[in-house]
């Protein structure tokens, strides 16, 4: 018997799937221990049994037979790690949208303010931006349905739908006095994971915001753009993972190569050792060995710390920021049949190229740059990490808790970026230098360590 399953990588607040492989179950032979302690599990197994039923004949009301077995499975899954979870068929729909990045929708960010939806901004190209949508618009009515009283998630959901199918906003723009009506046409829409522009005439500013189906494609696409549109002037890379919560492992994986000629880029070991897997990276730096600054603070996760850490183990990148938040797990997608949803499981640790766990420790910057923080905010902009969430899987050495994730919502006040542009100018920072253990100290001219 076959099963198929999925490997995913995810901050503590982000779900994401999926890599698809097949696994064969392995053979079991069993001994007398075995068998005894089998024998009491399914003593346990009758116990649950029982409770259950007494659950359903004697609880105040009658409850619903499925939400509790969803209720058992969620909080079995829920002991083992702060990871591991139990997905609905609606949560697991919405996660392979989310992962796939794209859906059939109308193309706009938005965000709720006082009740009503807000839009953030029209993606370029799409019905949104095509129908004279624009940033800040206020979305009143969906068909003829009023938003107020909605959730964002039930707004947005109302919003997607089947391409080429039809819906009709209501609109309130500041300086029109009365409400705009426009109907708009579904379309299939790519969410950008990945943004780019020109940094000081001179740098290739990417900025990944996620890792999905669509991110590799996106990276290399504006790797092209940039290096085309600056030529010969192009004095590196500014790589920007910051708050950036992880997704795909093989997209973490494809992003990694992007930048590498050969070398190690990650593994991932599970309970048993023949379950060990390593992925390398292929011939070709679509960057042409330009020098790479990557950005990460508290909020970089997962699969960005797998990005992260290959291009620093491999002397390719200087990691500029904050320590990372520390989640080296792998989690499997486990589909449970047509309408049962899935099951989020750990099933492995993964490891840098140079044989390190991150786990619960995060990966260390090579310089060390803290933001200016606004006093309001203070209180706000540390991420406690996965140190600090309750059942996290254990490591070797010193855990480590917390580290800051404000980033600036102005260019010009942005500490690590302007220490980033600086470095591939030449100019010596006068940040704190941390080297990651086992390197070499201190790198006042990274850029040359990057070419490398």
């Amino acid at each position: 018997m076959m099963r198929k399953t999925s490997v995913i990588l995810l901050s503590a607040a982000t779900g994401a799937a999926l890599t698809l492989f097949v696994t064969q179950p392995r053979a079991v032979l069993m001994g007398s221990s075995a068998r005894a302690a089998t024998s009491d599990t399914y003593r346990q197994l009758n116990l649950f049994g029982d409770v259950f039923e007494r659950v359903r004949s004697d609880y105040v009301e009658k409850p619903d037979d499925s939400k509790l077995v969803e209720s058992a499975i969620s909080g079995m899954l829920a002991g083992l790690d702060p990871h591991s979870s139990y997905m609905d068929a609606k949560s697991f729909r919405d996660m392979q949208v989310q992962t796939r990045g794209e859906f059939g929708g109308l193309g706009i960010e938005v965000t709720m303010e006082d009740g009503l939806i807000k839009v953030v901004s029209p993606i370029d190209d799409t019905p949104a931006s095509k129908a004279g949508i624009m940033a800040n618009d206020i979305i009143t009515n969906l068909d003829d349905e009023a938003v107020q009283g909605l959730t964002l998630n039930q707004a947005v959901e109302k919003m997607r739908g089947p391409v080429n199918t039809k819906i009709r906003l209501k609109i309130i723009r500041k300086g029109q006095e009365n409400p705009i009506e426009v109907t708009l046409v579904r379309d299939n829409i790519r969410v950008r994971s990945v943004r780019a522009r020109v940094e000081q005439d001179d740098i290739a500013y990417i900025r990944v915001t996620t890792f999905n189906e669509q991110t590799t494609e996106g990276l290399k696409r504006e790797i092209g753009t940039l290096s085309n549109q600056l030529g010969d002037k192009l004095k590196g890379y500014i790589i920007d993972l910051r708050n950036n919560p992880g997704g795909l492992l093989e997209e973490a994986v494809t992003v990694s190569d992007t930048f590498l000629e050969r070398g190690e880029i990650v593994s991932t070991r599970g309970r048993n050792a023949e379950e060990t897997q390593r992925r390398a990276a292929h011939s070709g730096d679509l960057t042409k060995g330009k020098p790479i600054i990557v950005l990460v603070n508290g909020g970089s996760a997962s699969a960005s710390e797998i990005v992260a850490g290959a291009l620093q183990d491999h002397k390719r990148a200087t990691l500029v920021g904050t320590r990372s938040f520390g989640k080296g797990s792998v989690q499997t997608i486990i589909p449970l049949g047509s309408g049962n949803g899935a099951l989020r499981l750990t099933t492995a640790r993964y490891f840098t190229p140079s044989g390190k766990s991150i786990q619960a420790k995060g990966i260390v910057p090579d310089i060390e740059v803290l933001q200016d923080v606004p006093d309001e905010l203070k209180a706000r902009t540390d991420t406690k990490g996965e140190a600090s969430l309750r059942g996290h899987l254990k490591t070797d050495g010193d855990e480590k808790t917390g580290s800051q994730s404000y980033v600036p919502p102005d260019a010009k006040d942005d500490k690590a970026l302007k220490t980033a542009a600086d470095l591939l100018h030449g100019i010596k920072s006068t940040a704190t230098a941390v080297p990651a253990t086992g390197d070499k100290a201190a790198v006042e001219k990274p850029a040359n360590k990057a070419a490398n």
